[in-house]
């Protein structure tokens, strides 16, 4: 007769030759991690799966059509320094949950198929992959403990907390795009010594290389007024060391050795153009937001970067809101073959008053501590048409004091922008499921995190505006710090 454990529990095993097996009514993979007490495998070989199904003293035994495999276990033939061997089960739909069916029940028999110890792991909901239970020594001898841990982020995620290498590099295409650059113009022959030149006027700085800075320092306190312009921010801003047109090192048009105005500047190399100082092309000026557009109901708006929008429709102003956010994954080629792990992006929201953070909505906490904002939960690869995540926002229920709500993408395995395609987010209305504005990412950034949207208070109403600003941060908790550039609204 076989013992039931509960959470937590333990008992010894008295047999050499166990058999771990599972039973759950959905198709799903059992697989077994090998540690040492430091709880990291020492190699790949200990790793036991589907693409790998034998490891030192532990194989993987096929079972029964529509039942996962088992796990065959000699314990004398476990290296001494394997301290735990723990049982995973992973089901093969990725998008599924556990909560979605009858709790799975892990069960360990003896060689002879006797059950020793039955472990029904209740508790389980959004997750997909469970550590079910653990043999580990003590004292020189064996025990089962029954885990039940539910693992958030994802099958390789998992095993590579463990130590497991996951090569996950995406396939490059034949030909990287490049960013574009500036045309050279053709090189001159030598030219006769030229006459005396007159003092140049300094170029224009350059935008550092890794614009947007991927950090910043944190928002500023409520008696700091935020930096919306860092030294060395790109566009630079005129004032010192940018003259004039026609000021110093600004020869006049049509001056000596300079043809008068007109196209094909800057002249072609050839006789009659001796060599001469050129004009400085003048300051870029700060590139102007893309002017308010209105909701209305024949059609989406389709937004541009820095781009707002007020949320009424037809001078009514909307109540309740959905704020979808989609990409696209790009698979990955490594030791799972063809089932590899996709790329899980979570979308989170987090709630500011003024320049100070009060609140977050993300996969784990689903629903805001005043109940105005509820995240519909977490999507770990980004397959399948629509929305990925979906985030409701009752703007009724918002506290006063709630300004702005940032909306955000992060990387919770730390793949880049690079590596996902079709990134969008899109506010929904409410109350007929009517698609209002649409943002859409062009490009891949080489950042972990992405602001997308916000939405923050003018006066009576709220207006969206559209971010598209990449940062470095895998999860909210190193996102929220770097958010305060995005709180002064224009």
């Amino acid at each position: 007769m076989s013992a039931t454990l509960a959470k937590g529990q333990n008992g010894p095993l008295a047999t050499n030759d166990v058999v771990i097996s599972v039973q759950l009514p959905t198709p799903a993979d059992l697989s077994a991690l090998l540690v040492t007490e430091r709880g990291k495998v020492r190699s790949d070989a200990d790793f036991v799966f589907f693409n790998q199904p034998a490891g030192p003293g532990v194989n993987l035994q096929p079972a029964p059509a529509g039942q996962p495999a088992s796990l065959a276990v000699s314990l004398n033939a476990v290296p001494a320094d394997i301290d735990q061997i723990r049982a995973v089960i992973t089901l093969d739909d990725a998008n599924s949950t556990f909560g979605q069916f009858a709790a799975p029940t892990a069960i360990v028999s003896d060689a002879a198929g006797n059950r020793l110890y039955e472990y029904r792991i209740d508790g389980l909901n959004t997750e997909s992959i469970v550590i079910a239970l653990e043999l580990y020594r003590r004292q020189g001898a064996w025990k089962v403990r029954a885990v039940g841990q539910g693992y958030a982020g994802g099958f390789a995620a998992l095993v590579t907390d463990h130590g497991v290498t996951v090569d996950d590099t995406p396939a490059q295409p034949a030909q990287a795009p490049q960013p574009a650059q500036a045309p050279q113009p053709a090189q001159a022959p030598p030219p006769p010594p030229p006459p005396p030149q007159p003092a140049q006027a300094p170029p224009p700085p350059q935008p550092p290389a890794d614009y947007p800075p991927p950090t910043t320092p944190a928002y500023p306190t409520q008696q700091q007024a935020p930096q919306h312009s860092p030294p060395g921010s790109y566009p630079p801003p005129p004032g010192p060391g940018y003259p004039p047109q026609g000021g110093p090192g600004y020869p006049p048009q049509g001056g000596p050795g300079f043809p008068p105005p007109g196209p094909g500047y800057p002249p072609p190399p050839g006789p009659g153009y001796p060599s001469a100082p050129q004009p400085a092309p003048p300051p870029q000026q700060p590139q102007q937001p893309p002017a308010e557009v209105s909701l209305t109901k024949d059609r989406p708006v389709s937004l541009v970067k820095g781009q707002r929008v007020t949320l009424r429709k037809e001078g009514t102003a909307l109540t309740f809101v959905k704020m979808g956010l989609g990409w696209d994954p790009v698979r990955s080629r490594g030791m799972f073959g063809n089932r590899t792990v996709d790329i899980d992006l979570d979308s989170s929201v987090i709630m500011f008053a003024d320049m100070n953070p009060v609140d977050v909505a993300y996969y784990g906490q689903l629903t805001s501590k005043d109940g105005s904002i509820r995240h519909q939960g977490d999507n770990l690869t980004g397959e399948g048409e629509g929305d990925d995540e979906v985030i409701l926002v009752d703007l009724t229920r918002v506290p006063a004091h709630v300004t702005t709500l940032v909306f955000i993408v992060t990387s919770y395995k730390g793949h880049t922008f690079e590596q996902v395609q079709n990134a969008f987010c899109r506010l929904v209305d409410g109350a007929n499921n009517g698609e209002l504005a649409r943002y859409t990412l062009a490009g891949g950034m080489p950042f972990t995190a992405m602001a997308m949207a916000k939405l923050y208070r003018v006066g009576n109403d709220w207006k969206l505006q559209a971010l598209g600003e990449g940062f470095q941060a895998k999860h909210p908790g190193e996102a929220v710090p770097q958010l305060g550039r995005f709180l002064v609204n224009g």
